[in-house]
């Protein structure tokens, strides 16, 4: 009975102590996996930096996150330790307790008559057994405190890099901001220049057919009324409207070679009609009509020496009119062909 007596404490106490020490273990290996790829993913976001600011920022942000998680379940798990640190000092206290109890047992029991030796004996032996089981928790304490010291500098290590994370995203940022600024004043000046020459453009259209009446600028197009370039119904250029659409190309060609060759325009030619429907075999609507007069007015400006890639057609049909009227005289203001120089 007294040697089971003596392997019950043993026991528990090996019980108590082995998933503490296990969890520790654990908790080094993760942070020195954890440590192997933070040195891992620095190396490649350090390589991958200039290849692109938008995708470092989106990156540097993962990894910031992750590095958040990380330090936060670190933290986590140095708390689960200082709750083992403080149970075992709590275990200890109570074995001390016990000890002073045995103690305070056996002056009573030297004190007793009738006592025999065998129960002191068996006394001192519980007693010698607590003092090994408090010895045993002194050095788990101890253990814990050194992995507490080494888990503060590894979440130091942490911070540290989160820092340096923190200001290589702010850096970026900072990068981004410039670019996106020298961007923009490149685009305004690109689209000042162009505007330029549209000016010019329009300016020099204006002086060549100033003497037609059905032939206006309305903001930033050239607005020819169909009756001037295709018969009515028809997508098939007049002669009066070969003639002027010579001048138009004229006029385009020479300011073509005065606009910088990294200035990507085009001239857009936009076809309309008005609301009458129209169904024919070869124009079955006003969606064909439209686009079949588009095409023939840049068909004739490639034929003029127009770079193709600098041309466009588009059909409206009857849905953009300028006067929504449904007078004659409105109808007559829609069926029109517009000329717009602008950016690709």
């Amino acid at each position: 009975m007294a040697g089971s007596r003596n392997r019950h404490p043993r026991e528990s106490s090996s019980q108590l102590y082995w998933p503490g020490f296990v969890d520790a273990m654990s908790q080094l290996l993760l942070v020195f996996i954890f440590l192997l790829t933070l040195f891992v993913v620095a190396q490649f976001m350090q390589a991958r930096e200039l290849t692109g600011q938008n995708t470092v920022l989106d990156r540097l942000r993962s990894r910031v996150a992750e590095l958040s998680q990380l330090l936060a379940l670190e933290k986590a798990k140095g708390a689960k330790l200082n709750a083992t640190l403080a149970a075992l000092t709590d275990k200890l206290k109570a074995e001390e307790g016990k000890v002073a109890s045995l103690l305070a047992r056996i002056d009573g029991l030297r004190n007793a008559k009738g006592q025999s030796g065998a129960v002191i004996s068996d006394l001192r032996s519980k007693l010698a057994e607590e003092k090994k089981i408090s010895a045993d928790a002194l050095a788990q304490i101890e253990l814990l405190n050194q992995q507490i010291a080494a888990l503060r500098r590894q979440v130091a290590t942490l911070n540290a890099a989160l820092q340096a994370s923190e200001k290589r995203e702010q850096e970026a940022r900072v990068r981004i901001a410039n670019l996106g600024q020298r961007l923009n004043a490149a685009l305004a000046r690109r689209v000042q220049e162009l505007a330029r020459y549209r000016s010019e453009f329009f300016g020099r259209l204006r002086k060549i057919l100033s003497q037609r009446a059905n032939i206006r600028i309305v903001g930033d197009r050239f607005v020819f009324s169909s009756e001037v370039l295709f018969p009515k119904g028809s997508a098939e250029l007049t002669g009066e409207g070969r003639r002027e659409l010579d001048k138009i190309a004229e006029a385009l060609l020479e300011i073509a070679r005065q606009i910088p060759p990294d200035i990507n325009w085009i001239l857009r030619v936009d076809g309309h009609t008005d609301s009458d429907p129209i169904s024919t075999p070869q124009y079955p609507s006003n969606w064909e009509l439209s686009t079949a007069r588009a095409l023939s007015v840049v068909k004739y400006l490639i034929s003029k020496g127009v770079p193709a890639e600098r041309l466009a057609a588009t059909g409206f049909g009857q849905y953009h009119p300028i006067d929504p009227r449904d007078t004659e005289e409105a109808k007559a203001r829609n069926r029109r062909i517009e000329l717009k120089l602008t950016q690709r």
